[in-house]
């Protein structure tokens, strides 16, 4: 009994390091995925696991609990999210999602979180050049919609459902 209680967190280790995580949000299904290598420039439709820096307004969502503690240099868990625009595109943000004139599904802002806190959306605007805008289609979803475009150096590679059930 002790020797597989020691293997276990060697398991664990070596399926980290293999690019397999665990989602526990509902933004997209729950259960293991893994961190497929991005050999090009995200796209719009990739599905990505990215890093979000670390700001003000990141370090106030995690507070209020919409991310996740973790290895992130902003002290989140990276996040599992669709692109739905790079570089150049334009986005809107009114009831709900544009990007380049075309509305994007089940995009639809709050205006007030769970606890009935204020949320603010993004204004609206370009993605500039190195920054990627996120989306995700659940309707409670902390993304782009309310923290803009990050970075694309954050993305650690595309998210690829392993073992998932989407309640």
């Amino acid at each position: 009994m002790l020797s597989v209680v020691a293997v276990i967190p060697v398991l664990l280790s070596m399926a980290f390091l293999g690019g397999y995580r665990i989602n526990l949000t509902p933004s997209e299904p729950l259960g293991l995925w893994r961190i497929v290598p991005l050999d090009r420039l995200a796209a719009v439709d990739d599905l990505v696991f990215i890093c979000p820096p670390d700001t003000a307004g990141m370090r106030e969502a995690r507070s209020r609990g919409y991310l996740r503690s973790g290895l992130c240099r902003s002290g989140v868990a990276p996040l599992i999210k669709t692109i739905i625009a790079v570089a150049g595109q334009h986005v809107e943000i009114g009831a709900g999602v544009n990007v380049d004139g075309q509305v994007v599904p089940a995009s639809g802002l709050a205006l007030r979180d769970g606890k009935g806190r204020p949320l603010s959306p993004f204004p609206s605007g370009v993605v500039p050049r190195g920054q990627v805008f996120l989306h995700s289609p659940f309707a409670g979803s902390y993304d782009s919609r309310y923290f803009g475009p990050i970075p694309a150096s954050g993305i650690f590679g595309l998210a690829r459902e392993v073992l998932t059930y989407a309640p």
